[in-house]
């Protein structure tokens, strides 16, 4: 610690040593960025200007695209600049509001999730109290306290992560700035990083998963007791949602878990763009080429568009 000297900056290098992954900066990553900012906004757009959708799911459906837009557009487009004009350093402050950037839409992601797994049961088992119990007010609320209770989420994991002391490298084999490559930087003892991070997965992120899981299954249920053309749908929509929530925790899991000495760290490479990229742009797709509401939204939208265009 005699020789520690103050990082005031960190090195993105983007890729473990002796890969190089050019290709997906150059490729997989702007296809997969602007894919997504399309199809969430194609969703947005409709969501507002059609009056039918204007019900507490689509309320849900909307905020979650506008948070997939946010979410994607913290990591990938400061990557794919950083690896065109070769700048791989960043401030500590970039650094720490970058993972606090993260952190909170990870989260959010996360709980909203949670709430349209929520609606979705409620209006598959209990469709005589649906606007009762997922009345405006209550989706407000919802919203609101997810929000804020993530930012404090978010605080309280950057704070702890940059109370630690960074005397060793500086370079972080990650494109952006997250806590398990710093932690691996950090010369002080990470055992309280670790145990917050491993309780909050467990609290958080487990009874997220367990909600979801108990929705799909009342969802089903509900579904074979009058199984319909629909019914098909509505498992294949089901199945794919609970797919996407399981590769976003588990590659959150598999990042955050894994020992901040590991050298390792093409694998944490490999996981991380799923559950920063995959999510969004999974969401999406489900919500919007499988939503026949919104397909017929948009189809009325652009009818309404050509009319008046001819007029």
């Amino acid at each position: 610690m005699a020789n520690a000297t103050m990082i005031m900056e960190f090195l993105l290098l983007g890729s473990s040593d002796g890969w190089n992954l050019s290709f997906l900066y150059f490729t997989v990553f702007p296809v997969t960025y602007l894919g997504t900012l399309l199809e969430n906004l194609l969703i947005v757009t409709v969501t507002t200007a059609d009056q039918n959708l204007h019900t507490p799911m689509y309320f849900c459906l909307r905020n979650l695209s506008i948070l997939n837009m946010c979410y994607i557009s913290i990591t990938v487009p400061n990557a794919c600049v950083n690896s065109l004009t070769w700048q791989r350093s960043i401030s500590v402050a970039g650094c720490a509001t970058q993972i606090f950037l993260v952190i909170f839409c990870a989260y959010v992601e996360m709980l909203f999730l949670t709430i349209m797994a929520w609606d979705c049961y409620v209006a598959t088992c209990q469709p005589l109290q649906y606007l009762l119990i997922m009345n405006p007010q209550f989706c407000v609320c919802m919203t609101l306290a997810s929000l804020l209770s993530c930012l404090l989420y978010a605080g309280v994991h950057t704070g702890n992560t940059f109370r630690l002391s960074f005397c060793q490298s500086n370079m972080a084999h990650q494109f952006f700035c997250d806590v398990p490559s710093l932690l691996r930087l950090s010369c002080s003892d990470t055992t309280s990083n670790m145990v917050l991070i491993l309780v909050s997965i467990i609290i958080i992120g487990g009874n997220c998963f367990a909600i979801i899981i108990m929705s799909y299954i009342h969802i089903f249920s509900a579904v074979l007791k009058f199984p319909t053309r629909a019914t098909g749908k509505a498992f294949s929509t089901c199945t794919l949602h609970i797919l996407v929530v399981s590769v976003f925790l588990g590659s959150i899991t598999g990042v955050f878990l894994r020992s901040s000495a590991t050298s390792d760290t093409l694998q944490d490479m490999v996981l991380s763009p799923f559950y920063t990229m995959v999510p969004p742009f999974l969401n999406s797709l489900i919500y919007s080429l499988w939503n026949k509401q919104v397909k017929e939204a948009v189809r009325r939208i652009m009818q309404r568009q050509l009319f008046s265009g001819k007029r």
